[in-house]
């Protein structure tokens, strides 16, 4: 009995030491802390906005004086900070586009202090990544770019940045999921971390445990607007090829294959006669386009793409913009129970400068006569108005008018309201055909915070969704 109770207690007491391992390494994180803390810079971005004269000015010799600055008869001078990391020791900077798109200047501070001006080399708003370089006398710490593949749920991350304009912070915690769908943008799969992602870290890197950067810290989903443990990082396998071609194009070039996709159903499954769950289904062919050369048809399931197997529409979306252009690729198909391959040429996915999303090779849209903007943000939104490259990307119906939506802010009032690709009709019973429509609309509900009535057309269908006037 004494026996069988010591074994007992040499279990419990075994179990017990196991639960008390500590989650982090007795030695802590301070070497690599002091290693790779060089490479990453805060990115202070500053930009003028016009039109802002009937702001009062304090008195000369007043206690709010200092509330003056930044205002001059011109205008009022917007700053925002960010985060980045550099990846070469001749001063190449990667960040979020997001910290940069709008900056009349860029400054990227080292943590020594050094202050430099930098310039864009390329911007990817599809996958909202920025790519900077600073000119130095002297070669800057850098880090490198790890495989992000090769993370796993659970392994230990770090987070370096600049959250709230604290330079040089770091924060720990674990990788929570893999291959997020936030519907940021077309190419989502990001990583989720617990690690504290705050704002400020927008751009700056997520390192594994051997000090390789496996993300670019990009988004958080909160409801107070700081880190609750929900944070999302772009991984290193989409940011490499966009700052590649960045560096070498100064923009992207990706590939084209002329379809929308939707994830495969059972009774979608059912029909094709495929008895599987995962690969893509064609629910639209662009004419005279990549795939209808080929041969393919709606309804088609794409199950494999250049040997590799299709896990949904996502991840199609994804290989099709990773390949070469004039490439020519086998595409594996379910049709009507048959398994078959066809051979697709891929094509150039023409993106305009000033858009995330598809334009045509030329530039099809007429000078305005109102002067007003085509695209812009409402409430978190960012919206467009459409056109024909626009009703190609989203395969957007041509008798169907509006805005269209381009994307949502993570953790903004409408978050989970909108997606992209919807087109919005009319804002309080009023047609938004144009951006002016739009936000003239808009700024009479913010005046109140009153919610509005929207009527928008997803995926054809006519629906009606409540905006929340806000943020």
């Amino acid at each position: 009995m004494r026996a069988a109770f010591a074994a007992f207690a040499f279990v419990s007491l075994a179990f017990a030491s196991a639960l008390a391992q500590p989650r982090y390494p007795a030695g802590g994180f301070a070497d690599l802390a002091e290693r790779l803390s060089p490479a990453v810079v805060n990115i202070a971005t500053s930009q003028r906005v016009e039109g802002v004269d009937e702001l009062p000015r304090f008195p000369p010799g007043s206690p709010l004086e200092r509330f003056n600055e930044g205002l001059s008869p011109n205008g009022a001078q917007i700053t925002s900070l960010g985060s980045g990391f550099i990846i070469s020791p001749d001063g190449v900077v990667v960040t979020n586009n997001h910290v940069i798109e709008a900056a009349d200047a860029i400054d990227v501070v080292l943590q020594n202090g050094q202050r430099y001006q930098a310039t864009v080399v390329g911007r990817d708003p599809a996958t909202d990544i920025a790519v900077l370089r600073v000119q130095t006398r002297a070669p800057v710490p850098y880090v490198n770019m790890g495989d992000s593949d090769s993370a796993r749920v659970g392994d230990i991350v770090l987070a370096i940045g600049n959250p709230f304009g604290l330079g040089g912070s770091l924060s720990v915690g674990v990788v929570s999921a893999r291959n997020r769908n936030i519907d940021a943008g077309r190419y989502d799969d990001f990583i989720q971390t617990d690690a504290a992602i705050n704002r400020g870290n927008s751009g700056g890197p997520l390192f594994n445990m051997d000090g390789e950067v496996i993300g670019v810290n990009t988004a958080i989903v909160s409801p107070t607007g700081a880190s609750v443990g929900v944070g999302f990082a772009t991984p290193t396998s989409i940011v490499r090829p966009v700052v590649d071609q960045l560096l070498r194009y100064g923009e992207t070039r990706r590939g084209w294959l002329g379809v929308r996709l939707a994830n495969v159903t059972p009774p979608i499954a059912d029909r094709a006669g495929y008895r599987g769950e995962a690969g893509a289904v064609i629910t639209r062919i662009t004419p005279d386009g990549p795939a209808s050369r080929a041969g393919l048809r709606v309804g088609d399931i794409v199950v494999q793409f250049n040997g590799a197997d299709v896990r949904d529409s996502r991840a199609l979306t994804r290989m099709v913009g990773d390949s070469a252009v004039g490439a020519r690729v086998p595409v594996q198909i379910i049709r009507n129970g048959e398994r078959m391959t066809v051979m697709a040429t891929i094509e150039l996915l023409q993106e305009s400068d000033d858009s995330p999303r598809i334009a045509s090779g030329q530039d099809e849209r007429a000078p305005r006569r109102d002067g007003g903007p085509r695209s812009g943000r409402i409430f978190g939104i960012a919206v467009s108005e459409l056109d024909a490259s626009l009703r190609e990307e989203f395969q957007i119906d041509p008798s169907i008018e509006g805005v269209v939506v381009l994307s949502v802010d993570v953790g903004s009032a409408n978050d989970g309201v909108l997606r992209p690709g919807d087109v919005i009709e009319e804002m309080a019973f009023q047609p938004t055909t144009t951006m002016i429509a739009a936000r003239a609309i808009a700024g009479e509900a913010a005046v109140g915070e009153r919610d509005i009535v929207i009527r928008l057309s997803r995926d054809g269908r006519r629906t009606y969704r409540r905006l929340r006037a806000r943020s």
